[in-house]
């Protein structure tokens, strides 16, 4: 999937996978990963998303990565927030208090841009992408985190049925990319009401990633 597929829904408007409420996986099981107050959490592909508001009041700092840079800007407009905007090799970087932003291909960020992350709040990139980047995409978001506990929202339908994104992701799935690494617990397992876009039916799983202390 290429990078303009994503910078033509975000020019157009075309972003119903935006939710304008918190997304009530993350507000029911965040506590799952027992985080401690002022934890950094990774938020990949992270558009606009209203979760990082909720992140932020919980007291957590959120590093996000978005490819779109007009969705990151309609990011702090929405938390009426002025960020401090620098060029790094990985692409541009938004700062504020407690934020900070990348804006570019996430392939091309490294650990020591990151620095620490405690954990991962992965709800709509996964499923954003096509089989065939879901193995490298999980491996380096591994590798970039050093294996940082994750939330990760999934969904599950008959692909045959509707063509992604999203993409549906099995359990199945999720073990394969990730049973080697951590250790899996599905939280929550609920049908998408009317169907996912209102097409197919469909199923959210919701899993709490612990680092297996085997890796």
């Amino acid at each position: 999937m290429e990078h303009e597929f994503w910078h033509k829904k975000w020019r157009q408007n075309e972003i119903g996978f935006h939710e304008e409420q918190y997304n009530p996986g993350l507000v029911n099981h965040l506590a799952k990963l027992h985080l401690a107050p002022g934890s950094r959490i990774l938020v990949p592909l992270c558009g606009k998303t209203l979760d990082i508001r909720y992140l932020m009041e919980q007291g957590y700092k959120v590093v996000g990565a978005e490819l779109s840079e007009l969705a990151v800007k309609q990011l702090f407009e929405s938390l009426n927030i002025t960020p401090m905007v620098e060029d790094r090799s990985c692409g541009k970087l938004y700062t504020a208090q407690g934020i900070q932003v990348f804006v570019g291909d996430l392939f091309t960020l490294q650990d020591h841009d990151l620095s620490q992350i405690d954990a991962i709040y992965d709800r709509a990139a996964l499923v954003a992408l096509p089989e065939d980047l879901r193995a490298k995409y999980t491996t380096h978001l591994r590798q970039i985190t050093h294996h940082a506990p994750q939330l990760l929202i999934c969904f599950d339908y008959d692909q045959s049925q509707m063509p992604g994104p999203p993409f549906s992701v099995n359990a199945e799935e999720v073990r394969h990319h990730y049973k080697a690494h951590y250790k899996l617990e599905l939280v929550q397992q609920s049908e998408v009401k009317g169907g996912l876009k209102g097409r197919c039916p469909a199923t959210t799983n919701i899993w709490a990633l612990s680092l297996n202390t085997l890796v």
